[in-house]
């Protein structure tokens, strides 16, 4: 594997950070995790676009132009010879002192890797997957500004912990007000009525690029959709349920905790929406 590190391109075992980059103490940077089908970059301008919006948030530098970037993805996946798989674009702050100034920090370091990658097995998009609420409360956003997305995940980990305990796949997170606010790694929506209702951006979500493309497709199918405030409640009597992020796409909930969602098997409209997503992937409107 080739590894894209600060304008060259490293054998994966030689792509190295220094053990004072602040990204690795104290997990100050950000992040992108994108898709790629058929060797185009899915939603490139709006992840590189959130990458940009999260760095200026934090007061980070990047020293690549967006297009600089885009150039640097492709280059990655063309010598990984990658048709259809995922991007994880980073950067650090780079390295600095022992203490928390990020302005002592000499530059920041900006990697590249593509690879395959397979969050959920196959048949859970044909069966649907079960779940649990976690514990663990989502950072508030009065501590933590959702929309940045940055490299410290400890929050998610914990909740991540309490699934894989679970003996499930992943967790839902609840906000201090105790609504839904999205799972460890991806979004969430049920389908209750007819309606498609997702968590709005005052429940302490990350907008999800994915998500933005599914409530897209939904309105273009029809059907209503609405973000606001959801409840533990509203999940377990919902007609369906499902998750949404760039690893995941697009996969059926059928069982929260001991609550079967249903009749426990993946629902018309979330179907629906995987075939249609799907289908958009594939689409020349695909890398928006």
């Amino acid at each position: 594997m080739k590894v894209w590190l600060n304008g060259k391109m490293f054998d994966k075992t030689d792509a190295c950070l220094s053990v004072f980059d602040h990204g690795t103490l104290y997990g100050d940077g950000i992040f992108e995790g994108i898709r790629i089908y058929n060797g185009r970059i899915f939603q490139c301008q709006n992840h590189i676009d959130r990458l940009f919006e999260s760095a200026r948030k934090i007061r980070l530098p990047i020293e690549q132009t967006k297009q600089e970037i885009v150039d640097a993805m492709y280059e990655t996946i063309e010598a990984n010879d990658i048709s259809d798989g995922y991007i994880r674009l980073v950067v650090t702050r780079g390295a600095g002192t022992l203490g928390l100034n990020p302005f002592k920090c000499s530059r920041p370091g900006t990697f590249i890797i593509a690879d395959s990658i397979v969050l959920y097995p196959p048949e859970m998009y044909d069966n649907g997957m079960a779940v649990i609420i976690a514990k663990t409360v989502r950072v508030s956003p009065d501590m933590l500004d959702p929309s940045i997305k940055c490299l410290n995940y400890l929050n998610n980990i914990c909740a991540k912990i309490e699934a894989i305990d679970a003996g499930v796949a992943e967790a839902i997170m609840l906000n201090a007000e105790g609504n839904v606010a999205e799972c460890t790694g991806d979004n969430i929506f049920i389908v209750t009525g007819g309606q498609v209702i997702t968590p709005d951006t005052d429940s302490g979500i990350l907008v999800g690029v994915t998500r933005g493309v599914v409530m897209r497709l939904a309105r273009e199918m029809g059907l209503t959709v609405v973000e606001r405030a959801v409840t533990p409640d509203e999940l377990r009597s919902a007609d369906e349920c499902f998750l949404t992020g760039t690893a995941a796409e697009v996969i059926a909930v059928t069982k929260i905790d001991d609550a079967i969602v249903g009749d426990g098997k993946v629902g018309e409209i979330t179907t629906k929406l995987l075939s249609a997503f799907r289908e958009f992937t594939t689409s020349d409107q695909a890398e928006g």
